[in-house]
């Protein structure tokens, strides 16, 4: 006989009103409440509504998993300073034990800014400086992180010198340049970059000299457009934003030979954590199903906190990768890889 399912948490998801920006240090009042995870999101932010909602999915399926987890209350607001830290008391006057949250990295600076907290507490985004003592913790999906990966993993396959290709935009600036510090950090030699605006003659006549390489600092749109003028002598790194998925294999050709770095969820259906937590259907775009991935491991690593196992229980291996704690962030790393006749095929990691 079939045993009946696990009784699954009561997971609420109605609309917590936002407080109003406060004007004095007197605070509305609210009723205790159960003891409940919170979970504050931009869900009524215009700009990060998509991106909060796909963290929603994933956070709330990484708790229907947990056969004796206390319930998730969602508390939505719209991306407002004031907003967010009357949100969160709020949220710990009406019963929160942990809370998850916020998830701009505007947010958690205003959260951060509040003074020590006293409620284990997972920030979804970094923080400019993470000394911190008391309960607040981040964890995120920063792009430098993988092009500091990329930098390292270049260096340890003994290529000796780079030669950084990015677009105009700030995020592509961001990659270029956490790749260089990361590269003259390891003792590569750095030659001049190459900013792509569409004219490929610059890509045409890079050095193939014994040791050289190649950074690509595009998403995939760019990418699969200047990836073809790069000749295949050259070893090219990227990072997770030119992989638009399996499911994108016209794509994946353009980029033939790019090694990047992305997560489990998105290279490794068959990840033993991968398989425990359902997929979206249809699937989401990529940027949101990371954001989806990101929700899963959020549940589980404020698991950790509120049990006080955040040293002895990780390396975590997570949906977004191995995840370990420096200070109060928890890092990331992620999948090596490679596109191979239109697949993002993951490396071991002997490979280069």
């Amino acid at each position: 006989m079939t045993p009946p399912p696990a009784a699954q948490p009561p997971v609420v998801t109605e609309a917590v009103p936002a407080p109003a920006p406060l004007q004095s240090t007197v605070l509305p009042a609210v009723i205790p409440g159960p003891p409940h995870i919170a979970l504050l999101l931009p869900l009524n932010s215009p700009i990060f509504a998509k991106a909060a909602d796909a963290v929603q999915q994933g956070f709330l399926a990484a708790a229907n998993k947990e056969a004796n987890g206390l319930p998730v209350r969602v508390y939505p607001y719209s991306d407002t300073n004031s907003e967010i830290v009357g949100l969160y008391q709020q949220a710990i006057r009406a019963g929160a034990v942990a809370v998850a949250g916020p998830l701009t990295r505007n947010g958690v600076a205003a959260l951060a800014a509040t003074g020590p907290l006293t409620t284990p507490t997972l920030a979804m985004n970094l923080a400019d400086n993470d000394a911190r003592t008391d309960n607040l913790y981040f964890f995120g999906l920063p792009g430098e992180a993988e092009a500091r990966q990329a930098a390292q993993r270049a260096t340890a396959a003994g290529l000796l010198s780079a030669t950084v290709v990015r677009t105009d935009t700030a995020f592509s600036k961001r990659l270029a340049q956490a790749f260089s510090d990361e590269w003259q950090r390891e003792g590569g030699i750095l030659k001049p970059e190459i900013v792509y605006t569409g004219d490929p003659t610059a890509l045409k006549e890079l050095p193939q000299d014994p040791g050289d390489s190649v950074f690509i600092a595009a998403e995939a749109s760019q990418a699969r457009l200047l990836r073809p003028y790069i000749t295949a002598e050259l070893p090219v790194y990227s990072t997770s934003q030119i992989f638009s998925g399996n499911n994108r294999t016209l794509t994946n050709y353009d980029l033939s030979d790019v090694r990047f770095f992305d997560m489990p969820w998105m290279l490794q259906p068959d990840h033993p954590a991968v398989m425990i937590y359902p997929h979206v259907t249809p699937p989401l775009p990529p940027e949101l199903e990371r954001l989806y991935a990101l929700g899963i491991d959020s549940y589980r690593l404020l698991q950790l906190l509120m049990d006080h196992k955040e040293t002895t229980a990780l390396p975590l291996d997570g949906v977004t990768g191995k995840i370990t704690l420096t200070g109060h962030t928890f890092q990331r790393e992620a999948i090596f890889a490679i596109m191979r006749q239109g697949l993002g095929v993951p490396l071991d990691s002997k490979s280069h």
